[in-house]
């Protein structure tokens, strides 16, 4: 008879600081099972990634099919927002993941590589070690599609400075690199009545949906679309 997956013992396989935090993001490993936490807080796992591939799916029925396409994804997590915007998007369009900690992206290059099928290794993607936010301020009106999965959501766990991301003046920084008709699609392992109402104040259309974490089953979690007036970014990012 088998040995049932709870007796057998978590392995840790990485670790890695994360800025601003006492606590070590870590990577372990139980039978098939992979997780990241933060102290013994999991942020994800490797069996509960249904609504993640969910947010990319529903953010590309949203956008029109071109050459040109661009998608951020902020986060790169185990990888499987990626696989799923690339299997969402037509094969023209072009793909930056941005993740914080390069332990991350090595996790993904090695232990971590065969859940999604290796999304790092297809040409249309390009990783920039980083914070989204840099990427996000940079340009004007330069994404068709900004997908967030950063620090489980608006209410985060491991970064105060997400606040760049969520607060009022980064959604309208968002906005303002957005193109017109683009969409914010956002990831929560919570839901937040407040973030939706900042989502519209910074001028956004906003879908709200609650979905299961492994298909019909699991825990809840709620992703929000947010489409683009295509607005200019407000000068002001300092609330």
């Amino acid at each position: 008879m088998g040995m049932s997956t709870t007796m057998i013992p978590w392995q840790e396989l990485g670790r890695t600081l994360v800025p601003g935090q006492s606590d070590l993001l870590v990577l372990a490993r139980r039978g098939e099972e992979f997780v990241i936490r933060v102290g013994a807080r999991i942020l994800m796992s490797s069996a509960a990634h249904g609504s993640e591939e969910i947010l990319a799916a529903w953010a590309s029925e949203r956008v029109a099919d071109g050459s040109k396409t661009r998608v951020l994804i902020g986060g790169l997590g185990m990888g499987f927002t990626l696989r799923a915007a690339l299997r969402a998007w037509p094969a023209q369009a072009r793909l930056c993941v941005a993740e914080l900690l390069p332990a991350v992206v090595e996790w993904n290059r090695g232990a971590l590589a065969h859940l999604a099928d290796r999304p790092l290794d297809d040409s249309r993607v390009r990783v920039f070690e980083g914070d989204v936010a840099d990427l996000i301020e940079r340009e004007l009106n330069a994404w068709d599609a900004i997908l967030l999965d950063v620090d489980n959501g608006p209410n985060g766990l491991t970064r105060a400075a997400n606040d760049r991301l969520y607060s009022p003046a980064g959604l309208r920084v968002s906005m303002g690199a957005l193109r017109a008709g683009g969409v914010l699609g956002v990831w929560s392992a919570a839901p937040d009545t407040g973030f939706r109402r900042r989502l519209c104040d910074a001028g956004f259309r906003v879908d709200e949906r609650v979905v299961r974490a492994r298909g019909h089953k699991g825990v809840r979690h709620t992703l929000w679309l947010a489409t683009a007036s295509g607005s200019p970014r407000l000068p002001d990012v300092s609330s």
